[in-house]
């Protein structure tokens, strides 16, 4: 059985080719843009082939041979719904047995900027004749690895999230439920809402900042419009700025609290508390 993972250069990609290196269940292809970022990949065993989401024929060599797909979901804001179509397409002429797509939790019903074309892909999948499972990824506590530092030195961790609670849990352990479902059978059709154990407000992730850092750093709630504004200011593009900031206004409304237990029965254990990775941004 040959399992390939698109976007493997990337954060979560290349932490699922790994997670798959080391079950050691068949060949494993590793689909990049760029073939050079993932060398060291190469050089474990990975079957490197380039394509980029863009490229259908690209996409078609890239999965000739393949039986099973995971789809990251791509990053150009905008033009991932056609992107990810290529892909879906191109598993479907290359008679993919399944296709794991990484979505957001209640993709169909949830109103943040980032659900929009993730609901649009899982659309598109269940339109099409390829057999697939949705993994539907809460946030990620490495989001919150570049804030650490300024909120240390600020004293002030910034949000617009209210007192509403989130679900996160690190990249290594979504890679690891994508590594499951890829390499065992009975997953498709399944819909999988994935979230960590903790369920903590901005507020009790201040606290957490706080104890792994050892300086006091406090939650300061924004409007919307006010963390917008404020992360532009720093430096993040307008687009993605509002994306983040609306992504608050959806903790807030609980979109990202997923309670399942699904992630904990893929992987067998607890997830990655917040203090382990946030504890690494501290240290470095």
């Amino acid at each position: 059985m040959t399992i390939a993972v698109t976007g493997a250069s990337g954060h979560l990609g290349r932490l699922t080719v790994e997670a798959l290196l080391s079950r050691n269940a068949g060949p494993v292809v590793a689909i990049v843009r760029d073939p050079d970022k993932v060398r060291d990949l190469a050089e474990r065993g990975a079957d490197v082939r380039q394509a980029s989401y863009d490229d259908p024929q690209a996409l078609d060599r890239a999965l000739e041979g393949v039986n099973r797909v995971l789809l990251v979901s791509g990053n150009e804001f905008g033009k991932r719904v056609e992107q990810h179509g290529n892909v879906i397409a191109a598993a479907q002429r290359a008679g993919v047995e399944l296709l794991a797509y990484t979505s957001i939790p209640r993709a169909e019903e949830n109103a943040m900027i980032l659900a929009q074309e993730h609901r649009g892909t899982e659309e598109l999948l269940a339109k099409s004749t390829v057999p697939h499972v949705f993994l539907r990824n809460s946030w990620y506590w490495e989001n919150y690895l570049n804030g650490v530092g300024p909120a240390v030195e600020s004293g002030v961790l910034h949000g617009a999230a209210g007192d509403g609670v989130f679900s996160a849990a690190a990249r290594a352990d979504y890679a690891e439920a994508a590594a499951v479902v890829l390499t065992t059978d009975g997953h498709a059709g399944r819909i999988y809402e994935l979230g960590g154990d903790e369920h903590l407000s901005l507020d009790d992730l201040a606290q957490v900042i706080s104890e792994v850092s050892g300086k006091p750093v406090r939650y300061q709630d924004l409007s919307e419009h006010e963390l917008a504004a404020a992360l532009e200011g720093s430096g993040v593009p307008a687009q993605f700025a509002r994306v983040l900031a609306d992504s608050d206004t959806g903790i807030k409304a609980g979109l990202l609290d997923v309670t399942s237990g699904d992630l904990q029965k893929l992987i067998g254990r607890a997830s990655t508390l917040a203090a382990e990775v946030l504890r690494t941004a501290v240290a470095g």
